[in-house]
């Protein structure tokens, strides 16, 4: 199940489990739109994946399987 996780490593913006603008790659690494287009090139700086639109995890199923709190951000930030 994925994590959800709660921010843009680049820039750590929010990023609410319901928003379409976050991308993720196959280890879910998770950035937001304009970071993953503009900086990132859709290309994931840790591993060097593909950036994907992270799917919506319905409403109903949010309150049994919760997004995660946890923020993750690169210290340096992310190349531009």
């Amino acid at each position: 199940m994925l994590e959800l996780r709660p921010n843009c490593e680049c820039c750590d913006k929010s990023l609410p489990p319901e928003s379409t603008e976050v991308l993720i790659c196959s280890f879910e690494c998770t950035f937001c739109r304009d970071c993953a287009n503009q900086r990132l090139h859709g290309t994931c700086p840790n591993c060097g994946g593909e950036l994907v639109r992270r799917p919506i995890r319905p409403a109903t199923k949010l309150a049994r399987y919760p997004a995660s709190t946890q923020r993750i951000l690169k210290p340096a930030g992310c190349p531009t």
